[in-house]
This record gives structure tokens, sequence and C-alpha cells, in this order.
């Protein structure tokens, strides 16, 4: 199986910002990761779909994101934040759900703004124990987290993760995330969640606004734009590792969504319409 995540997550911290971007796919397209992250915006505003569910944020919003789980977000025109990987080894010190936090008390803010500059200086020094210290400043970050979500009423907590509709997109973008690849119908993956493929797509309509077809498009799309970019993989083996019955049937799909074909994007590094 082709795999875009090919070596083990270090612990690294990405910017996120609109110049900082390759193509609007890079942030915006479903996509997850074998290990945590977490999103951390500075400033500006926009939307974030985690699992299946949209939520906006704002300045000073910390949003986790457990691995394997499915998510995408805007990056507005003002927008700045970082991307922080979290190493498999220190998983288990995070939550095991996903959690948006805002923090709107002014001492918090301070408080992680000092956390994370002390992270960022270890990940950038050459001095001897510089990398058993960044994992160190992690584990206080997640306590700092931990804190921060134990601390907020207990109703705040996922409230709108709890509806039924919420909780079957849920369900419905792990099963994508798992068989993505596996070239399956929505009717196959409602069928496994006991439901019709129309009440799913009223669901993830109601959840994020877009289809079910959209959802598992939308993350074999990335998994395509990725393979593409980052690795030297025949355009045949990327068509039949994501489930499409020939080369010629993925760059037609592939084509209509970006605009150009596999080969072009590939050369170019053109995002086309794929990256809105």
């Amino acid at each position: 199986m082709i795999s875009t995540e090919t070596k083990p997550a270090h612990l690294s911290i990405a910017p996120i910002a609109p110049t900082a971007l390759q193509g609007r796919w890079r942030t915006e397209a479903m996509r997850s990761h074998a290990t945590p992250r977490l999103l951390y915006i500075n400033k500006g505003q926009g939307r974030i779909t985690l699992a299946g569910l949209t939520s906006g944020y704002g300045p000073n919003n910390l949003i986790f994101i457990p691995a394997h789980t499915m998510y995408g977000f805007e990056v507005g025109p003002t927008a700045f934040g970082q991307l922080i990987t979290i190493p498999a080894a220190m998983a288990p010190e995070w939550p095991d759900r996903a959690v948006h936090l805002r923090l709107r008390d002014v001492v918090a803010q301070k408080e992680w703004v000092g956390l994370l500059d002390a992270l960022e200086r270890e990940l950038k020094s050459s001095r001897d124990g510089h990398s058993r210290a960044a994992l160190y400043h992690l584990g206080l970050l997640s306590v700092f987290f931990e804190r921060q979500d134990s601390e907020r009423p207990t109703e705040a907590r996922n409230a709108r993760r709890q509806t039924a509709a919420a909780r079957l997109v849920a369900a419905y973008t792990d099963l994508v995330e798992r068989d993505y690849r596996s070239g399956r119908s929505v009717a196959d993956y409602a069928r496994s969640l006991g439901v019709t493929p129309t009440h799913l797509t009223r669901c993830c309509k109601e959840t994020c606004g877009t289809s079910a077809l959209g959802i598992v498009n939308d993350r074999v799309h990335f998994e395509a734009c990725s393979l593409l970019r980052d690795s030297g993989t025949p355009i045949k083996s990327i068509a039949q590792d994501l489930g499409f019955r020939s080369a010629a049937y993925f760059t037609r799909a592939f084509s209509a969504r970006s605009g150009v074909t596999p080969s072009a994007f590939r050369q170019t590094g053109a995002t086309g319409r794929g990256a809105r």
C-alpha cells in the first residue's frame, strides 16, 4: 500500500499563513495523520472541519486533532498560526478525542505563548539535550491543554458532537479514513452504518455542508495530490492504490476536480480548482 507517511513523525512546528501555503489543497482538503496534531491560531479567523463537523475558529484558539482523524481548514487572508506535530511516543499524554479550546483569559494566553516559545527555542537549539528538552516542553503543553479543557463548563465540552447527526458523520469519516483506498461507494459506507445513502448525505450536509460523496472524494483527492507532489510513485500505481479502475479514469477524475492532469500537477505544482 502506498502511503505519504512512510517515516515516523518527529516533533515539529510548521507555520500556518496564507503566504506559507503551497496550494490550498494542503490545508483545506480532508486528510489525516498517523500521529496527533495541535493547531494553534494566533490571529485571524476561518473554519475547520474535524471528523465531519465544521466549526469557526478565531484568535487564541487551540484545536487538538487525534491520530487518524480526518480534518481540513480554511486559512483566511489575515490568519496566522502554527501546526505542531506530536510524535507517537507523546500521544498518550494528549486527549483521545478532538478538542477545540478558545483561550479567552489573557493570563492563559500569555502562559500558552510562553510555553510555546520555550518549545520553539529548544527545537531550534543545537545545545546538548535539546531534543529531550523539547519533548519535556511538549509535555508541559499537554498539561496546560488538559487543565484548560478540564476547567471548561461540562456543558461546553463537545456539545455539538453529541447530536445524532454529528455522531453518524464522525463514524462515517472514520470508515472513510480506513477504507478510502478501496473504491467503496457511499451506498457501501451507508450500509455498514445501517442507514440509507440519502440519510447519510443529509447528515453530512447538516454538520459540514458537504455531501457524503464529497467527503470521500476530498480525502482521495488529497492523497492523490500528496503522492503526486511528494513522491515519485508512478501515476498508474497511484490510481490503482486509490481504488480507480484504470489510470485513464483516475486522470479524468483528477482533471475534472483540479483543472490539470496528474502529470501536469506533478510537473508544475499547479493547484487549480482542486485547491478550493
